[in-house]
């Protein structure tokens, strides 16, 4: 078995082998730094990491640009994340990458524009000052047809890799539904409810939601907006709405085990988990701008971005310096419970397996795409 995502079934020698591919909805977080580390190559960490970001970033400028809805958006991000658990960056250039997550999450959302449209709007994006000199009205590049007509045939080809890699999986679940709803049941105010918002878009841009469902996802945002507003605040709380928790209430509440992790099906490690990948995602931006966090959406979008770097950020949120973040990273690891125990997907040996990329885009044998993960009914 291959990362137990793709495994060779046996098969005499003389015949082609078949293969199964079970789809992986998540992974545990160790599975996501071996895989992670594999695909890397000779970039370091934070090289990776703002390899991440740019190509983030420029999925939302392309998506902002056609028009998308956020859950495309985000979906798109996280398909780039997944590819690059399974395809080495240096193979592939981020722009063909993230056009082809784009296009196939366009499909799942019932949001489709062809791949013309999106190249063309990509080169907008990539080529800020020819768009700014386009006649046409739409602000449409004159490129060389062949060129595009080479954007598109790569497009097509990672799409193909992606659908495979998904298992022709076309559903997908967003946190942000379960950020109203879970702030509706925590009696959380609107202005909590609306930072958890803007914590969740930015979960997209980490690797959380490849480990994580989207309830957990956005009750952990919902935690850590609770704690950004009462973490070192001098000021004196504000006056919870009435029929509302307080900040300090729902930091309280979700910061220990209670009943609460039965009723919304989570645990208070792994929002502690989560906290603490936005909050590095945060410490980010307030160190390197370029960043880019919470970005502007598609009803508000954001100017041309110079050399396909990612849009203007927002600031953090409170406009917390990365001091302050820090210190709450320490506060949460001083009182942090232990991780649960997670089976990690892979097995010790998987680097003596052929691995994704090998059981992926192959036209020899036969395939069979299952939706459940491999033992499950």
């Amino acid at each position: 078995m291959a990362m137990d995502t793709f495994y060779r079934e046996p098969g005499p020698a003389n015949q082609p082998s078949s293969y199964t591919q079970h789809h992986r909805p998540y992974f545990a977080p160790f599975d996501v730094v071996r895989l992670s580390e594999k695909q890397r190559g000779k970039l370091s960490t934070s090289q990776e990491e703002k390899a991440r970001q740019q190509a983030c970033g420029f999925i939302e400028s392309v998506g902002a640009k056609i028009g998308f809805p956020r859950k495309t958006i985000a979906t798109a991000q996280n398909l780039y994340h997944r590819f690059h658990l399974f395809f080495p960056r240096k193979d592939f250039g981020y722009h063909d990458v993230s056009l082809a997550s784009l296009y196939v999450s366009s499909k799942m959302h019932d949001t489709l524009k062809k791949p013309r449209e999106i190249i063309m709007a990509s080169y907008t994006v990539r080529f800020p000052e020819q768009a700014a000199k386009s006649k046409s009205i739409v602000g449409e590049i004159d490129m060389d047809p062949a060129v595009i007509e080479q954007d598109r045939q790569r497009l097509l080809a990672v799409e193909r890799l992606i659908v495979e890699l998904i298992c022709f999986n076309f559903t997908s679940r967003m946190p942000f539904p379960y950020v109203i709803k879970a702030g509706r049941e925590l009696k959380a105010s609107k202005r909590l409810t609306k930072l958890a918002w803007r914590l969740t878009i930015d979960s997209q841009r980490t690797l959380v939601a490849l480990q994580y469902p989207p309830h957990v996802v956005s009750i952990a945002c919902l935690y850590l907006a609770a704690l950004l507003s009462t973490f070192e605040q001098t000021e004196p709380p504000r006056p919870s709405p009435t029929g509302c928790r307080s900040d300090h209430e729902i930091v309280a509440l979700l910061s220990d085990h209670g009943p609460w992790e039965r009723r919304f099906q989570a645990q208070v490690d792994d929002l502690e988990a989560i906290a603490h990948a936005l909050l590095d995602l945060l410490l980010s931006q307030t160190q390197g701008p370029s960043a880019s966090t919470t970005p502007s959406t598609p009803s508000s979008p954001s100017p041309h971005v110079h050399g396909a770097r990612a849009p203007t950020a927002v600031p953090a949120p409170a406009s917390y310096t990365s001091d302050q973040l820090m210190r709450l990273k320490i506060a949460m690891r001083e009182t942090e419970h232990a991780p649960r125990s997670r089976t990690p997907l892979l097995g010790d040996g998987y680097h003596d397996m052929p691995d994704g990329a090998d059981a992926i885009g192959r036209n020899e044998g036969t395939v069979r795409f299952l939706f459940g993960p491999h033992g499950g009914a």
